[in-house]
């Protein structure tokens, strides 16, 4: 089995709703909603990864967190090791390759069709299994 594919997520709350976008057809995982990010490239910092994508997926700059919540979920085809990180952005982001993109408030996040992987941190950011 190879090493799992490194992949960093944006957390962006604001107001408290969370932005997320719906994966492009003919990707893995297609039509599900997700928090933006990527793969992280060989010898690439999980920074620089992170405003990387945010730049190319969204046009826009952002000042990388902290780390909140870390998953390795293997799906059929690949094994994956999520990072999202806590996320501030620095102007309005603009979808850049045709993706959906939605503010989705904290309470509505459970009701998407989200990625198996982002499951924890969904379960994290809504209290469930938190005692509340």
């Amino acid at each position: 089995m190879s090493a799992p594919l490194v992949v960093l997520a944006a957390v962006i709350e604001r107001d408290g709703h969370f932005l997320l976008t719906r994966r492009l057809q003919g990707t893995h995982l297609a039509g599900t909603w997700e928090f933006p990010g990527g793969k992280c490239d060989p010898d690439e910092s999980h920074v620089a990864c992170l405003a990387r994508e945010l730049r190319e997926e969204l046009a826009v700059r952002a000042i990388i967190g902290d780390e909140i919540f870390i998953v390795e979920h293997a799906y059929p085809e690949r094994t994956v090791r999520l990072h999202f990180r806590r996320t501030t952005l620095l102007g309005e982001p603009s979808p850049q390759l045709g993706q959906e993109m939605r503010w989705i408030a904290r309470e509505a996040l459970r009701s998407l069709e989200l990625p198996e992987a982002d499951r924890g941190l969904v379960e994290l950011l809504t209290g469930v299994g938190l005692g509340e």
